[in-house]
């Protein structure tokens, strides 16, 4: 691990001890490339793939973007930019959608949502796609607040309504 790597991961760590919990409000699924999302209650995380029924679960073993996270916050922040009362979280193609915790703060930390424990990669920039999707200025609305990317790392169910928890360093998983 790098020495950049070593200072990020103790600065988060100091950080995380004061996070409170998050919660799952929704989750998404891709059957196919370009495929609308599909809304679901529960799905099961499967270790070093993605989500089952997601298209990214069909790929080769250790992306680091075997999910995308979004802040349920950050869907009313574009909304307002856009000048829309709301955004229909399929549009933005993220699998799960997370309230009450800074998502930006579980950057390199791992954390446990129902059974399954992840390990938050990197940002999950967005892509002109949004322009798309979104109209114009969708791309540039949604920068900032595109969330992130994570891996599995233990497989499990996960159910709209389940608790986000960052792992304490020594509940953590090796990687």
């Amino acid at each position: 691990m790098s020495r950049f790597m070593l200072r990020q991961h103790s600065l988060f760590d100091r950080i995380s001890t004061a996070l409170g919990n998050g919660r799952l409000d929704w989750i998404g699924l891709r059957p196919a490339r370009r495929a609308p999302l599909l809304s679901v209650m529960q799905t099961y995380a499967i270790a070093d793939l993605g989500l089952e029924g997601d298209r990214r679960c069909q790929g080769a073993p250790g992306s680091a973007r075997q999910v995308t996270l979004i802040n349920a916050e950050h869907l009313d922040v574009v909304a307002k930019l856009l000048k829309r009362e709301c955004i229909d979280p399929a549009l933005l193609r993220r699998n799960l959608v997370i309230s009450g915790i800074n998502l930006q703060a579980l950057r390199y930390q791992q954390f446990r949502i129902g059974e399954a424990i992840f390990s938050a990669t990197a940002l999950c920039h967005p892509c002109s796609r949004m322009d798309e999707v979104l109209g114009p200025g969708g791309h540039a609305a949604m920068l900032g607040h595109g969330g992130l990317c994570a891996r599995i790392l233990r497989a499990g169910k996960i159910r709209v309504g389940d608790e986000l928890v960052c792992l304490s360093v020594d509940e953590r998983l090796p990687e």
